[in-house]
Protein backbone atom coordinates (compact mmCIF):
# COMPACT_ATOMS: atom_id res chain seq x y z
CA UNK A 1 0.00 0.00 0.00
CA UNK A 2 1.51 3.60 -1.14
CA UNK A 3 1.26 6.30 1.52
CA UNK A 4 -1.67 8.25 -0.59
CA UNK A 5 -3.46 4.47 -0.45
CA UNK A 6 -3.00 4.57 3.82
CA UNK A 7 -3.63 8.01 3.83
CA UNK A 8 -6.75 7.59 2.29
CA UNK A 9 -7.81 4.48 4.21
CA UNK A 10 -7.12 6.00 7.34
CA UNK A 11 -8.72 9.40 6.75
CA UNK A 12 -12.04 7.51 6.05
CA UNK A 13 -11.61 5.74 8.85
CA UNK A 14 -10.89 8.44 10.87
CA UNK A 15 -13.40 10.97 9.72
CA UNK A 16 -16.46 8.16 8.54
CA UNK A 17 -16.40 9.40 4.91
CA UNK A 18 -13.83 10.37 2.26
CA UNK A 19 -10.97 12.81 1.96
CA UNK A 20 -11.64 15.48 -0.89
CA UNK A 21 -8.23 14.92 -2.46
CA UNK A 22 -4.87 13.20 -1.07
CA UNK A 23 -1.27 14.94 -2.56
CA UNK A 24 1.82 13.58 -1.59
CA UNK A 25 5.43 15.21 -1.99
CA UNK A 26 9.05 13.19 -1.95
CA UNK A 27 12.09 13.23 -0.11
CA UNK A 28 15.80 14.11 -1.66
CA UNK A 29 19.17 13.38 -2.00
CA UNK A 30 21.19 16.07 -3.30
CA UNK A 31 23.49 14.71 -5.73
CA UNK A 32 25.72 17.73 -5.20
CA UNK A 33 26.13 21.28 -3.80
CA UNK A 34 25.38 21.70 -0.15
CA UNK A 35 24.83 24.22 2.32
CA UNK A 36 24.78 26.40 -0.91
CA UNK A 37 21.52 27.32 -1.30
CA UNK A 38 21.51 29.77 1.36
CA UNK A 39 24.44 31.55 0.17
CA UNK A 40 22.73 32.07 -3.78
CA UNK A 41 24.22 29.44 -5.07
CA UNK A 42 23.81 26.25 -6.89
CA UNK A 43 22.47 23.10 -5.79
CA UNK A 44 21.61 19.99 -8.23
CA UNK A 45 18.70 17.34 -6.29
CA UNK A 46 16.76 14.68 -7.22
CA UNK A 47 13.46 13.48 -5.68
CA UNK A 48 13.37 9.86 -4.24
CA UNK A 49 10.64 7.46 -4.61
CA UNK A 50 9.79 7.57 -0.74
CA UNK A 51 6.84 10.21 -0.42
CA UNK A 52 4.78 11.38 2.36
CA UNK A 53 1.23 11.79 1.54
CA UNK A 54 -1.56 14.40 3.02
CA UNK A 55 -5.56 13.35 2.42
CA UNK A 56 -7.33 16.69 3.54
CA UNK A 57 -10.60 17.77 3.57
CA UNK A 58 -11.79 21.59 3.81
CA UNK A 59 -13.43 23.08 7.19
CA UNK A 60 -15.79 25.67 7.32
CA UNK A 61 -14.88 26.68 10.77
CA UNK A 62 -11.74 27.50 10.90
CA UNK A 63 -10.08 24.56 12.76
CA UNK A 64 -6.91 22.48 11.74
CA UNK A 65 -7.24 19.21 12.52
CA UNK A 66 -4.25 16.81 12.10
CA UNK A 67 -3.28 13.83 12.51
CA UNK A 68 0.05 11.55 11.33
CA UNK A 69 0.64 7.57 11.28
CA UNK A 70 3.35 7.37 12.84
CA UNK A 71 6.55 5.36 12.44
CA UNK A 72 5.67 2.89 15.31
CA UNK A 73 2.28 2.16 13.11
CA UNK A 74 0.27 3.92 15.82
CA UNK A 75 -2.09 7.13 14.55
CA UNK A 76 -1.17 10.03 17.06
CA UNK A 77 -3.60 13.43 16.84
CA UNK A 78 -2.77 17.08 17.51
CA UNK A 79 -5.60 18.70 19.31
CA UNK A 80 -7.64 21.15 17.33
CA UNK A 81 -6.68 24.69 17.05
CA UNK A 82 -8.02 27.75 14.80
CA UNK A 83 -5.78 28.61 12.17
CA UNK A 84 -6.40 32.55 13.19
CA UNK A 85 -4.83 31.75 16.16
CA UNK A 86 -1.29 29.80 14.66
CA UNK A 87 2.38 31.58 15.76
CA UNK A 88 5.15 30.68 15.65
CA UNK A 89 5.86 28.77 18.93
CA UNK A 90 2.47 27.12 19.37
CA UNK A 91 2.12 24.12 18.16
CA UNK A 92 5.00 22.13 18.85
CA UNK A 93 6.57 18.91 17.88
CA UNK A 94 6.02 17.27 14.88
CA UNK A 95 2.93 19.33 14.87
CA UNK A 96 4.63 22.32 14.42
CA UNK A 97 5.38 21.50 10.35
CA UNK A 98 1.64 20.83 8.93
CA UNK A 99 0.64 24.13 11.31
CA UNK A 100 3.54 26.03 10.17
CA UNK A 101 2.25 25.88 6.48
CA UNK A 102 -0.90 26.77 7.32
CA UNK A 103 -0.13 29.59 8.86
CA UNK A 104 2.60 30.66 6.59
CA UNK A 105 -0.52 30.48 4.08
CA UNK A 106 -2.73 32.59 5.62
CA UNK A 107 0.29 35.60 6.25
CA UNK A 108 0.71 34.81 2.35
CA UNK A 109 -3.40 35.71 1.96
CA UNK A 110 -4.73 32.50 0.83
CA UNK A 111 -8.05 31.94 2.47
CA UNK A 112 -7.84 28.91 4.29
CA UNK A 113 -10.86 28.37 5.59
CA UNK A 114 -9.96 25.10 7.91
CA UNK A 115 -9.16 21.34 7.12
CA UNK A 116 -8.97 18.05 8.08
CA UNK A 117 -5.12 16.49 7.68
CA UNK A 118 -4.61 12.55 7.73
CA UNK A 119 -0.51 12.58 6.91
CA UNK A 120 1.26 9.12 6.48
CA UNK A 121 4.97 8.99 5.90
CA UNK A 122 7.39 6.55 4.28
CA UNK A 123 10.42 9.32 4.06
CA UNK A 124 13.04 8.02 6.74
CA UNK A 125 13.13 10.83 9.69
CA UNK A 126 15.98 12.58 10.50
CA UNK A 127 18.38 10.59 7.62
CA UNK A 128 18.83 14.03 6.07
CA UNK A 129 16.71 12.81 3.29
CA UNK A 130 14.33 15.86 3.61
CA UNK A 131 10.92 14.17 5.68
CA UNK A 132 10.34 17.41 7.10
CA UNK A 133 10.16 19.26 3.27
CA UNK A 134 7.84 16.44 2.19
CA UNK A 135 5.60 16.86 4.94
CA UNK A 136 5.43 20.36 4.36
CA UNK A 137 5.13 20.38 0.86
CA UNK A 138 2.51 17.92 0.75
CA UNK A 139 0.68 20.05 3.13
CA UNK A 140 0.57 23.19 1.29
CA UNK A 141 -0.84 21.41 -1.98
CA UNK A 142 -3.58 19.93 -0.03
CA UNK A 143 -4.37 23.25 1.91
CA UNK A 144 -4.06 25.37 -1.47
CA UNK A 145 -6.38 22.66 -2.99
CA UNK A 146 -9.14 23.24 0.06
CA UNK A 147 -8.66 27.17 -1.28
CA UNK A 148 -9.01 26.10 -4.77
CA UNK A 149 -5.60 27.24 -5.69
CA UNK A 150 -3.81 24.72 -6.02
CA UNK A 151 -1.47 23.64 -9.28
CA UNK A 152 -3.67 23.43 -12.06
CA UNK A 153 -6.21 25.62 -10.68
CA UNK A 154 -6.81 29.78 -11.84
CA UNK A 155 -4.65 32.11 -9.32
CA UNK A 156 -2.70 29.52 -8.09
CA UNK A 157 1.08 30.26 -6.99
CA UNK A 158 3.91 29.18 -9.28
CA UNK A 159 6.09 26.26 -7.52
CA UNK A 160 8.56 28.79 -7.05
CA UNK A 161 6.41 30.89 -4.74
CA UNK A 162 4.95 27.71 -2.75
CA UNK A 163 8.38 26.30 -2.31
CA UNK A 164 8.97 29.94 -0.38
CA UNK A 165 5.81 29.59 1.26
CA UNK A 166 7.07 26.07 2.84
CA UNK A 167 10.87 28.37 3.86
CA UNK A 168 8.53 30.78 6.11
CA UNK A 169 6.84 27.64 7.50
CA UNK A 170 10.20 26.38 8.14
CA UNK A 171 12.20 29.51 8.63
CA UNK A 172 9.78 31.57 11.26
CA UNK A 173 7.52 28.81 12.51
CA UNK A 174 9.17 25.55 12.89
CA UNK A 175 12.66 27.67 13.76
CA UNK A 176 14.97 25.67 11.42
CA UNK A 177 16.98 28.22 9.35
CA UNK A 178 17.27 26.16 6.08
CA UNK A 179 17.24 27.20 2.38
CA UNK A 180 15.24 26.90 -0.51
CA UNK A 181 16.85 23.32 -2.08
CA UNK A 182 14.49 20.93 -0.14
CA UNK A 183 11.41 22.38 -1.29
CA UNK A 184 12.22 23.32 -4.56
CA UNK A 185 13.28 19.47 -5.23
CA UNK A 186 10.66 17.99 -3.67
CA UNK A 187 8.17 19.78 -5.49
CA UNK A 188 9.64 20.49 -9.14
CA UNK A 189 12.15 17.73 -9.79
CA UNK A 190 11.18 14.99 -12.52
CA UNK A 191 11.68 11.17 -12.97
CA UNK A 192 15.07 10.21 -14.08
CA UNK A 193 16.59 13.98 -13.99
CA UNK A 194 18.45 15.99 -11.44
CA UNK A 195 17.48 19.50 -10.93
CA UNK A 196 19.89 22.08 -11.76
CA UNK A 197 18.57 24.56 -9.87
CA UNK A 198 19.70 28.54 -9.56
CA UNK A 199 18.97 29.54 -5.81
CA UNK A 200 19.76 33.54 -6.64
CA UNK A 201 17.60 33.77 -9.95
CA UNK A 202 14.91 30.80 -9.56
CA UNK A 203 15.86 29.20 -12.77
CA UNK A 204 15.56 25.68 -12.84
CA UNK A 205 16.85 22.92 -15.46
CA UNK A 206 16.10 19.38 -16.01
CA UNK A 207 19.66 17.47 -16.51
CA UNK A 208 19.20 13.91 -17.53
CA UNK A 209 19.77 11.44 -15.04
CA UNK A 210 18.76 7.73 -15.75
CA UNK A 211 21.41 6.46 -13.65
CA UNK A 212 20.10 2.86 -13.95
CA UNK A 213 19.85 3.29 -17.51
CA UNK A 214 23.90 3.79 -17.51
CA UNK A 215 24.50 0.82 -15.42
CA UNK A 216 24.93 2.51 -11.85
CA UNK A 217 23.39 2.83 -8.65
CA UNK A 218 23.08 5.79 -6.33
CA UNK A 219 23.37 3.96 -2.74
CA UNK A 220 21.98 5.40 -0.33
CA UNK A 221 23.50 4.95 3.73
CA UNK A 222 21.48 5.99 6.45
CA UNK A 223 23.60 5.28 9.24
CA UNK A 224 20.67 6.53 11.66
CA UNK A 225 22.55 8.60 13.46
CA UNK A 226 19.70 11.46 13.81
CA UNK A 227 20.77 15.52 13.25
CA UNK A 228 18.33 17.95 13.09
CA UNK A 229 18.59 21.86 11.28
CA UNK A 230 17.24 23.19 14.29
CA UNK A 231 19.31 21.73 17.04
CA UNK A 232 22.27 21.67 15.22
CA UNK A 233 25.20 23.49 13.94
CA UNK A 234 23.06 24.24 10.88
CA UNK A 235 22.64 27.57 11.89
CA UNK A 236 26.12 28.06 12.77
CA UNK A 237 27.52 27.44 10.24
CA UNK A 238 24.60 29.68 8.26
CA UNK A 239 25.56 32.72 10.51
CA UNK A 240 28.73 32.37 9.83
CA UNK A 241 28.29 32.28 5.70
CA UNK A 242 26.60 35.91 6.01
CA UNK A 243 28.70 36.91 7.93
CA UNK A 244 31.66 36.55 5.77
CA UNK A 245 29.75 37.60 2.72
CA UNK A 246 29.38 41.04 4.30
CA UNK A 247 32.60 41.72 5.84
CA UNK A 248 33.95 41.01 1.89
CA UNK A 249 31.11 43.67 0.44
CA UNK A 250 29.14 40.71 -1.25
CA UNK A 251 25.48 40.11 -1.49
CA UNK A 252 26.08 36.20 -0.87
CA UNK A 253 29.06 33.82 -1.18
CA UNK A 254 28.11 33.12 -4.54
CA UNK A 255 29.98 36.35 -5.56
CA UNK A 256 33.00 35.03 -4.86
CA UNK A 257 35.25 33.25 -7.37
CA UNK A 258 37.23 29.98 -6.58
CA UNK A 259 40.23 32.83 -8.35
CA UNK A 260 39.61 34.95 -6.06
CA UNK A 261 39.76 32.91 -2.87
CA UNK A 262 43.84 33.33 -2.44
CA UNK A 263 43.09 37.28 -2.20
CA UNK A 264 39.35 37.21 -0.12
CA UNK A 265 40.29 34.63 2.44
CA UNK A 266 43.24 36.58 4.53
CA UNK A 267 40.61 39.50 4.34
CA UNK A 268 38.36 36.78 6.80
CA UNK A 269 38.82 36.16 10.25
CA UNK A 270 40.48 32.30 10.45
CA UNK A 271 37.18 30.93 11.77
CA UNK A 272 35.05 31.87 8.56
CA UNK A 273 37.77 31.22 5.76
CA UNK A 274 37.52 27.53 5.71
CA UNK A 275 33.61 28.20 5.57
CA UNK A 276 33.96 30.28 2.35
CA UNK A 277 36.27 28.16 0.81
CA UNK A 278 33.73 25.46 0.55
CA UNK A 279 30.74 27.34 -0.39
CA UNK A 280 32.95 28.47 -3.24
CA UNK A 281 34.09 25.68 -4.55
CA UNK A 282 31.06 23.42 -4.19
CA UNK A 283 29.26 25.90 -6.37
CA UNK A 284 32.38 24.86 -9.19
CA UNK A 285 32.20 21.41 -8.19
CA UNK A 286 27.94 21.97 -9.66
CA UNK A 287 28.80 23.40 -12.18
CA UNK A 288 31.42 20.90 -13.18
CA UNK A 289 28.67 17.92 -12.07
CA UNK A 290 26.16 19.22 -14.11
CA UNK A 291 28.76 19.44 -17.40
CA UNK A 292 29.32 15.71 -16.91
CA UNK A 293 25.97 14.82 -16.76
CA UNK A 294 25.20 16.48 -19.78
CA UNK A 295 27.35 14.79 -21.34
CA UNK A 296 26.50 11.76 -20.19
CA UNK A 297 29.42 10.53 -18.68
CA UNK A 298 28.27 9.87 -15.49
CA UNK A 299 30.68 7.81 -14.25
CA UNK A 300 32.78 10.51 -14.50
CA UNK A 301 31.39 12.78 -11.38
CA UNK A 302 32.88 10.27 -8.48
CA UNK A 303 36.12 12.62 -7.83
CA UNK A 304 33.03 15.61 -7.68
CA UNK A 305 31.26 13.64 -4.96
CA UNK A 306 34.75 12.85 -3.19
CA UNK A 307 35.95 16.42 -3.37
CA UNK A 308 32.50 17.43 -2.23
CA UNK A 309 32.76 15.09 1.19
CA UNK A 310 36.29 16.14 2.25
CA UNK A 311 35.35 19.80 2.08
CA UNK A 312 32.23 19.08 3.93
CA UNK A 313 34.35 17.09 6.34
CA UNK A 314 37.39 19.48 6.72
CA UNK A 315 36.38 22.70 5.77
CA UNK A 316 32.53 22.62 6.47
CA UNK A 317 32.92 20.48 9.72
CA UNK A 318 29.69 18.63 9.52
CA UNK A 319 30.51 15.46 8.91
CA UNK A 320 30.72 12.72 12.20
CA UNK A 321 32.49 9.38 12.54
CA UNK A 322 29.84 7.17 10.97
CA UNK A 323 29.19 9.08 7.96
CA UNK A 324 33.10 9.02 7.14
CA UNK A 325 33.15 5.59 7.88
CA UNK A 326 30.46 5.09 5.57
CA UNK A 327 31.96 7.11 2.78
CA UNK A 328 35.53 5.52 3.25
CA UNK A 329 34.09 2.40 3.47
CA UNK A 330 31.89 2.33 -0.29
CA UNK A 331 35.28 3.77 -1.55
CA UNK A 332 37.27 0.70 -0.73
CA UNK A 333 34.86 -1.49 -1.75
CA UNK A 334 34.21 -0.07 -5.56
CA UNK A 335 32.27 2.98 -5.42
CA UNK A 336 32.97 5.94 -7.62
CA UNK A 337 32.37 8.43 -5.94
CA UNK A 338 30.72 9.01 -2.01
CA UNK A 339 29.86 11.74 0.00
CA UNK A 340 27.84 12.89 3.27
CA UNK A 341 24.89 14.89 1.92
CA UNK A 342 21.86 17.04 3.80
CA UNK A 343 22.70 19.20 6.82
CA UNK A 344 25.29 17.12 8.57
CA UNK A 345 26.17 15.77 11.60
CA UNK A 346 24.68 12.52 10.92
CA UNK A 347 22.23 11.69 8.61
CA UNK A 348 22.84 9.81 5.19
CA UNK A 349 25.71 9.44 2.70
CA UNK A 350 25.29 8.24 -0.87
CA UNK A 351 27.45 5.90 -2.75
CA UNK A 352 27.90 6.17 -6.80
CA UNK A 353 28.42 2.26 -7.13
CA UNK A 354 28.11 0.13 -10.39
CA UNK A 355 25.22 -1.97 -10.38
CA UNK A 356 26.93 -5.14 -10.29
CA UNK A 357 29.45 -4.04 -7.30
CA UNK A 358 26.44 -2.58 -5.05
CA UNK A 359 25.63 -5.79 -3.23
CA UNK A 360 29.29 -6.10 -2.47
CA UNK A 361 29.37 -2.84 -1.46
CA UNK A 362 26.59 -2.65 0.90
CA UNK A 363 28.09 -5.40 2.43
CA UNK A 364 31.46 -4.06 2.91
CA UNK A 365 29.63 -0.97 4.92
CA UNK A 366 27.35 -3.35 6.92
CA UNK A 367 30.56 -5.39 8.37
CA UNK A 368 32.76 -2.28 9.00
CA UNK A 369 29.32 -0.98 10.72
CA UNK A 370 29.60 -3.98 13.02
CA UNK A 371 33.36 -4.01 13.95
CA UNK A 372 32.68 -0.72 14.64
CA UNK A 373 29.58 -2.04 17.10
CA UNK A 374 27.95 0.46 15.22
CA UNK A 375 23.94 0.25 14.53
CA UNK A 376 23.50 -1.11 11.51
CA UNK A 377 22.88 1.43 8.77
CA UNK A 378 19.87 1.74 6.57
CA UNK A 379 20.50 0.70 2.99
CA UNK A 380 18.64 1.17 -0.35
CA UNK A 381 19.21 2.36 -4.11
CA UNK A 382 18.03 6.31 -4.36
CA UNK A 383 16.16 6.52 -8.12
CA UNK A 384 15.37 9.50 -9.67
CA UNK A 385 11.94 10.02 -9.17
CA UNK A 386 8.53 12.66 -9.71
CA UNK A 387 7.96 15.60 -7.48
CA UNK A 388 4.90 16.49 -5.51
CA UNK A 389 1.59 15.79 -7.06
CA UNK A 390 -2.30 14.99 -6.73
CA UNK A 391 -2.86 11.39 -6.29
CA UNK A 392 -6.33 11.13 -6.24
Amino acid sequence: MTSAERAAALFAEEHGSAASAVWSAPGRVNLIGEHTDYNDGYVLPFALPHRTAVAVRPRTDGLLSTATFGSDRRLHRSPEIAISELHPGSPTGWAAYPAGVAWALREGGFPIGGADLMIVGEVPTGAGLSSSHALECATALALLDTAGAAPGQPGAPSLGEIARLVQRAENDFAGAPTGLLDQTASLACTEAHALFFDVRTGQGEQIPFDSLGAGLEVLVVDTRVKHSHSESGYGERRRGCERAAELLGRKALRDVTAAELPTVLPELPEELRPLVRHVVTENDRVLATVDQLRAGRYAEIGPLLNASHASLRDDYRISSPELDLAVDTALAAGALGSRMIGGGFGGSAIALVPADDRPAVEQAVLDAFARADLTAPRLFTAVPSAGAGRDR
